[in-house]
């Protein structure tokens, strides 16, 4: 009996220590923590309590009932994706999962002019909706536009114009992330930068930025780039300018030059950073190849104008004076994305549909082939245009974030740009790994802390105590884009676990059905 006193002393005494030892949601083991900042990796573990990180060490003493190992993983902050579309296809699958899968936990919703023109009641929709992901929102100009001046190709009265800020003014008390311009689509290409200024202007008061897809991705470029910064200079407000590129085989190589502007205006006190989507072919609407003023005031009137002789030759030699530009000498950098009313041209360019309706094998005629879509609705489209030379130079500019430029997808629908499931995976695999183009923790600082900080979202993008638990942990040598232009709907692999504001969302790479997303509003 004597002989079994030790023992239990023992086991009491451990009894007492598991008790006394304080507790955790999930304790994450023997990790390689990047924590954001672009400094040295480091092993520890990470103790996760209600949605933040409770603490950071070696041999940390908690108890669990959820333990992760990460031995030989990578452990950093849930990525952001400052630039997004995911309107409209938030219950398509409230998952999110072609952005979980890539290690994103946060996404900026509102680009390009487009977003939800009343900001608090989205948000609450969002609130009640649960997605898996985080989402704030920047306010669209070119809905505030529509919802004032229509389609109009023409400037604001003074009338309209109070009523545009009085727009963005609610859009920001609801905690907006600031104001966003689509200076390429209709109706945004008729706004002067007075117009832009005076709702920029509203959206400073409010700590917001400027988000700005330009004027011009083109030959047009450092004119767009001169007006960008020209904004954020009048109206003491910090500048992103998305999907940094250079569009047209004509311009390539002027990488040099584009981001020699971005470094001239920091040195002169301007706060500006840029984005870009690690790809060298582009997707927006196949309304581009027309020229704007044809496109005012809505689908009919479009397609009244387009009967019309006249206009159907000035867009004829408009699209054929462009191609010239590229120095090509067919259509075959457009590809049809999604059309829908003949879904199987969908993956075809338009030099390929223009063959399929019987037509000559002649530029002329793939431009009259592109007119009959837009008189049907117009398309989404995929555009080669890009070098890897720029892609790859852009991307070592080390105020440069990464961004999808994508909705949610939804797996086997239409034959999208590859961006919207590979972006995070494809940086990490070709251009960290493969390519040597970035360092693993300047990547993740492009990643996390870099869109935090411009983007105002004070508890993201850090791996430190008291932050959001949003954290991804992943395989650096494993982790890989594996959607491709041919076959664009394919879920990154490689990322093992991915925490969204604490709740394990995607446990030994399977999503959980974990649904703790939360709207991220400004000033919130």
């Amino acid at each position: 009996m004597f002989n079994k006193l030790p023992l239990l002393a023992v086991c009491l005494l451990a009894a007492l220590q598991a008790w006394a030892q304080p507790s955790c949601d999930v304790l994450i083991r023997n990790g390689r923590i990047i924590n954001g900042t672009g400094n040295n990796w480091f092993y520890g573990d990470i103790a996760v309590a209600n949605g933040r990180i409770l603490a950071i060490g070696k041999n940390l003493s908690y108890n669990s009932s959820t333990i992760i190992n990460a031995g030989g993983l990578i452990v950093a902050p849930g990525f952001i994706d400052v630039h997004t579309h995911i309107e409209g296809d938030e219950d398509k699958d409230p998952l999110a999962q072609s952005f979980i899968y890539d290690g994103v936990t946060t996404v900026v919703a509102g680009n390009c002019g487009a977003s939800n023109l009343n900001i608090g009641r989205y948000f609450s929709w969002l609130d009640s909706l649960k997605l898996s992901i985080n989402v704030a929102s920047l306010i669209g100009h070119n809905d505030v536009r529509k919802a004032v001046l229509g389609r109009a190709n023409r400037a604001p009265s003074a009338v309209e114009l109070k009523k545009m800020e009085q727009f963005t003014l609610q859009a920001m008390k609801d905690g907006a992330a600031g104001l966003s311009t689509g200076l390429i689509y209709i109706p945004g290409t008729y706004a002067q930068p007075d117009e832009i200024i005076a709702l920029a202007r509203i959206a400073a008061q409010y700590n917001g930025v400027y988000a700005t897809h330009m004027r011009s991705e083109g030959n047009n470029v450092a004119d767009a780039i001169r007006e960008a910064l020209q904004i954020g200079r009048a109206a003491k407000i910090p500048v992103e300018i998305s999907h940094f590129k250079l569009s047209g085989q004509q311009n390539w190589g002027r990488s040099k030059e584009t981001v020699a502007m971005i470094e001239t205006a920091r040195r002169e006190g301007i706060d500006v950073t840029i984005d870009q989507y690690p790809y060298t072919a582009s997707s927006t609407s196949i309304s581009t190849l027309l020229p704007s003023d044809v496109l005012a005031d809505g689908q009919d009137s479009i397609r009244a104008r387009l009967q019309r002789p006249d206009i159907r030759k000035y867009v004829v030699e408009d699209m054929l004076k462009s191609l010239k530009q590229r120095k090509l000498k067919h259509f075959s950098y457009a590809v049809v994305a999604y059309y829908k009313p003949d879904t199987s041209y969908n993956g075809k360019s338009i030099e390929q549909i223009n063959l399929m309706k019987g037509r000559k094998h002649k530029a002329r005629e793939e431009a009259l082939t592109v007119i009959d879509l837009m008189m049907n609705g117009g398309a989404g489209a995929v555009f080669h245009g890009m070098s890897e030379g720029d892609v790859q130079y852009i991307m070592k500019y080390p105020f440069d974030m990464f961004a999808s430029d994508a909705s949610i997808r939804i797996m086997n629908e239409g034959m999208p740009h590859p961006r919207g499931y590979g972006t995070n995976a494809r940086v990490l695999a070709r251009y960290v790994r493969e390519e040597k183009v970035l360092s693993l923790e300047e990547a993740i600082r492009r990643m996390t802390s870099l869109p935090a900080q411009k983007f105002h979202l004070a508890d993201r993008g850090l791996l430190k105590e008291g932050m959001a638990a949003d954290i991804v942990i992943f395989d650096p040598e494993k982790v890989q884009d594996l959607a491709t232009f041919e076959k664009p709907h394919a879920y990154s692999t490689g990322f093992a676990y991915v925490l969204v504001n604490g709740k394990v969302t995607v446990d030994r790479g399977r999503h959980t059905g974990e649904r703790n997303g939360k709207t991220l509003r400004n000033g919130l």
